[in-house]
């Protein structure tokens, strides 16, 4: 059933339709799952919160399923789209919805996302799932002073991946990942997404993480929170005063700390590594 004619549901064919008529065929090479249901797409948009008349960057739009939702919602969206095939049904609903959408033809890893959508801008995305990593990577290491200059990160990842980010010391998903997500920010899964819901199904299930950013612990330098977890977790079978001892002040900064070096990496705390990158700062 196509989307009812409104202020904010302009008239605009199924999504089956378009990418039938546009021969948009999900392509395995550039990680492409889309998702068609349209009240799902409106949860997943309504997750940041309200976006009426804020900025906001998708990655992937695709045949622009979440494009519509997000723009639904009445935020101003600048989409990054790396396959050609999608820009006549993304130029589609940019028309649907003048003023609203303005989309960039390109690879997301080569885009400044800051620079394009501007302070403030909430990154909602079903992210392909070959560079959603690389990409979440890249906007939690940009310079925050004293935040980040996005308002929240809406991101649809593989199930592993969600739990990764959001996973607490001792569990098995706990890593480098974690704790680089969590230091500075609130992650949590906002939704599950089961593999049904995608055109074609993903062999794995799905989950949207949301993540809102909070202020910076004092006197600590990513850099040195990079370098502790990678070495830690590098080696995350050993204790830490074997998988540290390469990186200068570690051990001495875990005895500062009082931090016992027989434990494993992920025994420890956000709060424990950010203590020892501090001391690495210093």
């Amino acid at each position: 059933m196509a989307d009812t004619p409104s202020a904010q549901r302009p008239a605009l064919p199924p999504l089956r339709d378009v990418i039938a008529r546009h021969g948009l065929a999900a392509s395995k090479a550039l990680g492409q799952n889309f998702l068609l249901d349209e009240q799902l797409l409106d949860r997943i948009a309504a997750i940041p919160g309200p976006l009426k008349d804020a900025p906001a960057f998708e990655v992937g739009p695709g045949p622009g399923g979440l494009t519509r939702a997000i723009l639904r919602a009445g935020a101003r969206l600048v989409a990054v789209e790396r396959d050609d095939r999608c820009l006549p049904a993304l130029a589609e609903v940019q028309e649907a919805f003048p003023g609203q959408l303005r989309v960039i033809a390109g690879d997301a890893m080569q885009v400044d996302a800051r620079a394009e959508a501007g302070e403030g801008a909430h990154i909602i995305a079903n992210l392909p799932y070959n560079v959603g990593t690389p990409l979440l990577v890249g906007w939690l290491s940009a310079d925050w002073s004293p935040l980040p200059w996005w308002s929240s990160l809406t991101l649809m990842f593989q199930m592993e991946v969600a739990e990764r980010i959001v996973a607490k010391p001792g569990t098995d998903h706990y890593g480098r990942l974690a704790v680089l997500s969590q230091w500075r920010s609130d992650a949590r899964v906002a939704m599950k997404v089961h593999r049904s819901a995608f055109t074609p199904p993903p062999k794995v299930m799905s989950a949207v993480v949301h993540l809102t950013p909070k202020p910076a612990p004092e006197g600590v330098a990513l850099k040195h929170l990079e370098r502790v977890t990678a070495a830690a977790f590098g080696q995350r079978r050993k204790m830490l005063r074997q998988s540290l001892k390469g990186l200068p002040g570690a051990l001495d900064a875990l005895a500062q700390l009082g931090v016992d070096p027989q434990r494993r990496a992920e025994t420890l705390s956000v709060a424990d590594f950010v203590n020892v990158a501090r001391i690495l700062s210093a």
